[in-house]
């Protein structure tokens, strides 16, 4: 599969926008400054592809890109952080949550946490929306070109603690800067793109 042949879809602004062609699925979610885009655009190995912005919280409807007209990257709002208003917030909130309703929606939940830290309450809710809808999912713990060497295995298993991961949900270390973790990540898309 060629990764790099992406083109953007549609925004979903409500629920009578998702795709629903059988095409498979890749739910991509964090945090609003988690770097979500960052990860996107190294998986697409594209420099500019998701637009990565200043401030966080720029993806305000579910987007759909098709890679190589077989399987669509779905890129969720962000959570969390965004200077947006309370009811975008909840706008946000109720959309996501009517996509998780449809879980023949989603092939694989891709789940984006920050690899320096403990993961957020939202965080835990995000993982718990994975996990309830009972499609596969996995972890990436982004930024870690940003964490000593010592700390990483004790913060990998902070974050599978903290969020409750199942023993068979795989947690990825990567680096959207240095590209670490990302063959791994394609490996777990193409188990689940046919």
């Amino acid at each position: 599969m060629n990764f790099q042949k992406v083109e953007f879809v549609t925004s979903a602004a409500n629920a009578a926008d998702f795709k629903r062609d059988g095409l498979p699925q890749f739910a991509f979610a964090g945090k609003s400054n988690v770097g979500k885009s960052s990860v996107i655009n190294r998986l697409l190995q594209r420099k500019n592809f998701a637009r990565v912005g200043e401030s966080p919280g720029k993806t305000i409807h579910i987007n759909y890109f098709i890679i190589d007209q077989r399987i669509y990257l779905v890129d969720l709002p962000g959570y969390g952080y965004a200077k947006v208003s309370k009811a975008e917030k909840e706008r946000w909130g109720k959309l996501m949550e009517r996509y998780f309703q449809e879980p023949d929606l989603i092939t694989l939940g891709v789940m984006i946490v920050d690899a320096r830290h403990k993961p957020t309450a939202n965080d835990v809710i995000m993982a718990d929306f994975f996990k309830d809808s009972g499609r596969p999912f996995v972890v990436v713990a982004n930024k870690l070109d940003k964490c000593k060497k010592s700390e990483i295995e004790g913060n990998l298993a902070c974050i599978r603690e903290t969020l409750g991961l199942p023993e068979d949900c795989r947690l990825i270390p990567f680096s959207a800067e240095k590209g670490t973790g990302r063959d791994e990540l394609v490996r777990e898309i193409l188990a689940y793109a046919e």
